[in-house]
């Protein structure tokens, strides 16, 4: 049995579970940060995207009641900020026969949180786009590859751009910038629409606009962000160092902490 932590349907995980998601890599999934109240921001956008992720990959519905009771049951007993993932995968999929995967199972795997607001990054920029980037899949190795390659050159994490090198998003997180003029600019292009900017953006002015990696370069300010990290400045692309702290930034930050978390 693996750890205590991961839990298919209340029960501890098998590696016979596992295998067909570790061979095939054909799920789902979403990670959400737990506060120590257990209360979670953009709960309700988080089951948005897991019904929305099943009817692509599986065609098949999501009790999300079910899901906020897992999650409930799998927080039982654990103090501290924490990160769960409840992934969405069907342990009898076939490879030779992906579309009679139609009994997707509940997984959920609880982890420790780090900093809300971790130290900025340095980011190289790789050329990658994901398959059906809309979707928040188990397929992450072209992803963790592209990060791979930038932890080897010395950099914290890699982003990407496409064939027309226009700066998509990076590795686990979605990438905004700050113009010169102050106006918060979410990069136009094929993303994994992430619940921390949706969270953003529903709060704040932005407007969205392709941006090339020329063009991200020369931007005042970068930011990261995820369910884990919240906002986290960039403080360099490639060999271009960006400035790490600026007063839509900090807004941005505050912006985000003051969003009230929902009730499992």
């Amino acid at each position: 049995m693996l750890s205590g932590m991961a839990k298919l349907n209340e029960q501890a995980v098998s590696v016979g579970d596992l295998l067909p998601l570790a061979l095939t890599s054909y799920g789902h999934f979403t990670s959400m940060r737990v506060g120590a109240d257990r209360r979670i921001r953009g709960l309700s956008l988080h089951m948005e995207r897991l019904v929305r992720d099943s009817r692509i990959v599986f065609g098949a519905a999501v009790d999300t009641g079910r899901v906020r009771d897992l999650v409930g049951k799998a927080l039982d007993g654990r103090d501290g900020p924490c990160v769960v993932r409840v992934t969405h995968f069907d342990p009898a999929v076939n490879m030779g026969h992906p579309e009679e995967a139609t009994g997707p199972q509940i997984m959920v795997i609880v982890r420790p949180a780090g900093e809300l607001t971790p130290p900025p990054l340095t980011a190289l920029s790789v050329r990658y786009e994901r398959d059906l980037p809309e979707v928040k899949h188990c397929g992450l190795f072209g992803a963790l590859h592209a990060r791979r390659t930038a932890r080897l050159k010395g950099f914290d994490d890699a982003l990407f751009f496409g064939p027309d090198s226009h700066v998509t998003e990076g590795v686990t997180w979605n990438v905004g910038f700050i113009d010169e003029d102050g106006t918060i600019l979410w990069p136009e292009g094929p993303v994994l629409p992430g619940v921390t900017a949706a969270l953003l953006q529903e709060r704040t002015e932005f407007k969205v606009a392709p941006v090339t990696l020329d063009e991200a370069k020369t931007m005042p300010v970068a930011f990261a962000t995820n369910t884990s990290i919240g906002v986290r400045a960039l403080s360099a692309i490639d060999d271009r160092p960006m400035t790490v702290e600026h007063p839509v930034l900090s807004a941005l930050r505050e912006a985000y902490l003051s969003i009230p978390g929902e009730e499992l």
